[in-house]
């Protein structure tokens, strides 16, 4: 028996073993790519199409893939599943786990690929790469890829108002520099558009040479005032109903007791809690290390012989989670003086002589991310923190 043939049958083996037919899907807005490895194949892998959206035509094939499946092994294979996470979001795979099919969702960028300098990419190696993926993870190789944990559809609309702030926060700004631009170049430095007088005060604004506003420009700026106008509206909707979720009473262990019992540290405000707690606590982690590796604020070395340094934090979590642990460790260093990870900041800079306080406080999130989990999930209390009033 030659190499050849003992490779192939070592690949038949795991396919029998395996006893499923696997299927990849390269999602786009007009095809769906479907690259499929059925039992008693081998290595080879038939491709097919159908038209983005049709789920009566993804079955179809899904059908006659165990049809074929059977007529060859006698057997009826189960469907196993893999996509990537992206703009499709999870419906698809919510609409395969509804149908009894295994479906899994994976990082697309915790798939290893070639370090030459030019990857080829095409749908047909896209589905090949995930459907090699796939095997290796079924096979027990954990570490092959990262598959992510699909929220629940009340999980993933909970999230929305941040999200949704976040968005209406950004176009606040533009929109205010925009017109603090326009109105600069004419010589006025003193309008604040976000005032509750700018309407009056508008009317009033002399460029620097004592004109009045010209008349384009003016009305230009009146309509950036009328945008700005209904993103304020906007914003105060969406904090109200954040505003509701965060502080509602807790009736049983759900979302809103967690998010209310965050609010009880002092420094810590609705804003904070709701996307703490929506986009990470809620979910369930094993140990401390996971939950900072989601967060993204573990730490990447780059050790090869004599060679070892620290390349920051590996920033491959969750950013929106990482960006508000920043924050709120700089609010937690004015508004709780004296905890204990408040004296350890202190400590660690004093100790650099006070130079590295931006990589100080990437530490100081990581531990006080991991407090806060504690403090949320199991009423562990923060050593030192001091609570709100009543």
């Amino acid at each position: 028996m030659d190499g050849n043939e003992f490779q192939r049958e070592s690949e038949m083996a795991i396919h029998t073993r395996l006893g499923a037919i696997f299927v990849s899907m390269e999602l786009s807005r007009s095809t769906w790519v479907i690259t499929s490895l059925t039992p008693s194949c081998g290595e080879k892998m038939s491709r097919h199409s159908v038209p983005a959206g049709d789920v009566a035509g993804l079955f179809d094939r899904f059908a006659r893939l165990q049809e074929k499946a059977r007529r060859r092994t006698s057997e009826t294979c189960p469907i196993v599943a893999i996509q990537e996470a992206g703009l499709d979001g999870f419906w698809i795979h919510r609409v395969l786990q509804r149908e009894g099919i295994e479906s899994h969702v994976v990082d697309a960028a915790s798939i290893a690929m070639s370090r030459r300098r030019r990857n080829p990419k095409t749908d047909r190696l896209d589905g090949e790469r995930l459907l090699r993926a796939l095997l290796a993870y079924k096979r027990g190789e954990p570490r092959v890829c990262s598959m992510v944990r699909a929220p629940s559809p009340e999980e993933e609309d909970r999230r929305r108002t941040s999200r949704e702030r976040s968005t209406l926060i950004a176009e606040r700004v533009k929109l205010v520099n925009r017109i603090k631009g326009l109105l600069f170049s004419q010589g006025i430095t003193s309008f604040a558009p976000l005032k509750v007088d700018r309407r009056a005060r508008f009317d009033e604004l002399k460029t620097g040479d004592g004109r009045p506003l010209p008349p384009q420009l003016k009305a230009a700026i009146g309509r950036a005032l009328d945008r700005l106008e209904l993103l304020l509206k906007q914003i105060k909707a969406v904090e109200a109903t954040r505003g509701s979720l965060v502080a509602s009473e807790p009736k049983t262990a759900n979302v809103h007791a967690t998010a209310a019992r965050l609010m009880q540290l002092r420094g810590v405000g609705p804003d904070f809690a709701e996307v703490l707690w929506s986009e990470g606590l809620f979910r369930h982690f094993d140990n401390r290390r996971q939950l900072a590796s989601y967060a993204g604020l573990t730490p990447t070395p780059w050790q090869s012989g004599s060679v070892n340094r620290e390349q920051g934090v590996s920033k491959a979590g969750n950013p929106r989670l990482r960006t508000v642990m920043v924050q709120l460790s700089w609010f937690w260093l004015l508004h709780q003086p004296a905890s204990a990870l408040t004296r350890w900041f202190h400590e660690r800079v004093r100790l650099d002589g006070g130079r590295r306080r931006k990589t100080a406080i990437i530490a100081l999130a990581r531990k006080l991310l991991i407090a806060l989990w504690k403090f949320a999930h199991a009423g562990v209390e923060i050593e030192g923190a001091v609570m709100k009033r009543a």
